[in-house]
């Protein structure tokens, strides 16, 4: 594998970077002045279990920055392997994104999605300067999870299903534990 220069090959590097498969998630937000914002981010992640928090980051140039800003709460949505079309939906930024779709009413007004493999509902703790991306650190007031249902992923630009791994010999055992990581 031949090293490259980032600053004369940054496709390369975002094709790099899609190597590393991720979940998407659709982050929502209520403004101060009421408006419903929401956006697919795959940059999704864990940060501490005490106290639980969790990030997540948005382009500087997304219409919707100033909302998550003032916002103070978002509501993060782990979409499920049938929710494709809601993914594609909030990726937009043309249009009404939330017409048509179910929502509850999560912490400080977030939309929270319906169907979705997991909800975290939080309080944004830290707003980090992260290059052309802001980052948003929130702690986790509440959350709920579907514990069979299978989540959509990114890998390499493209949709796909996740398929658990299973050791030989243990088809009865658990999940494997992710102990040490987050």
């Amino acid at each position: 594998m031949a090293m490259r220069e980032i600053e004369t090959d940054s496709e390369a590097f975002r094709r790099a970077l899609g190597s590393f498969p991720t979940g998407v998630t659709v982050v929502t937000a209520r403004a101060p002045s009421g408006e419903i914002v929401g956006v697919t981010a795959n940059s999704f992640n864990s940060v501490s279990l005490d106290p639980p928090l969790v990030l997540w980051s948005l382009d500087k140039e997304a219409r919707s920055l100033a909302a998550f800003r003032t916002a103070g709460f978002f509501a993060v949505n782990v979409l499920g392997a049938g929710q494709f079309d809601l993914s594609k939906r909030f990726a937009h930024r043309q249009g009404d994104k939330f017409a048509g779709v179910e929502v509850d009413a999560g912490a400080g007004g977030c939309p929270l999605l319906e169907g979705c493999v997991a909800r975290f509902q939080c309080r944004t703790e830290q707003m980090i300067d992260g290059g052309d991306h802001v980052i948003f650190v929130g702690r986790v007031l509440e959350f709920d999870h579907d514990t069979d249902a299978p989540a959509l992923a990114f890998y390499r630009g493209r949709y796909c299903r996740l398929e658990l791994h299973r050791e030989v010999g243990d088809e009865d055992a658990p999940p494997a534990s992710a102990e040490g990581s987050s």
